[in-house]
């Protein structure tokens, strides 16, 4: 089997089934490369479109999906330390038991997600929406959360430890003690 050349900080290695959208490594290598050249402005590129995928186990340690289309994907278990994912739409998507340190998630819709035992430790998610995401046992030790919607949102059992609070919207939340 060829090598593909595989993005600057970015590594693959996961189980792919076939009942949804599931790049397989070489199609999602294509995708990442389209995608950056489309944040860089070059005429050949494409923002990336995974909505729906299958990226469970996926590593994607510090790779650029800002503005990206995640929505309904399926990244349990994913390793997205340090990705840069501001401005993108991971609304519904399964982020369960996924490590989310220090990724960047400003202005990002994860709306219904499921960060059920996610790890997001220095994370920023300053102004992203979180409305009706499920949270349950969540690190969110240090995370920026100014000005981030939690409306209706679960945080049952998140460490909750040094997080910036100012301005984020609760109407609704459960499992939050003040």
């Amino acid at each position: 089997m060829a090598k593909v050349p595989i993005p600057e900080g970015v590594f693959i290695n996961w189980n792919i089934s076939r009942k949804k959208f599931k790049p397989n490594s070489s199609e999602l290598i294509k995708i990442l490369i389209k995608h950056q050249a489309w944040i860089t402005g070059d005429s050949n590129g494409n923002r990336a479109d995974l909505s729906g995928a299958n990226l469970t186990g996926a590593s994607l340690s510090g790779a650029y999906l800002t503005e990206a289309d995640l929505s309904n994907a399926n990244l349990n278990i994913a390793n997205l330390h340090g990705a840069k994912l501001s401005g993108a739409n991971l609304g519904n998507a399964d982020l369960s038991f996924s490590i989310l340190t220090y990724a960047n998630l400003r202005d990002t819709n994860l709306s219904y997600a499921d960060l059920r035992w996610a790890d997001l430790t220095g994370a920023n998610l300053r102004q992203a929406n979180l409305s009706g995401a499920d949270l349950t046992g969540a690190n969110l030790q240090g995370v920026n959360l100014r000005n981030t919607n939690l409306s209706n949102a679960t945080l049952n059992g998140a460490n909750l430890n040094g997080v910036n609070l100012t301005g984020a919207i609760f109407a609704g939340v459960r499992g939050y003690q003040t």
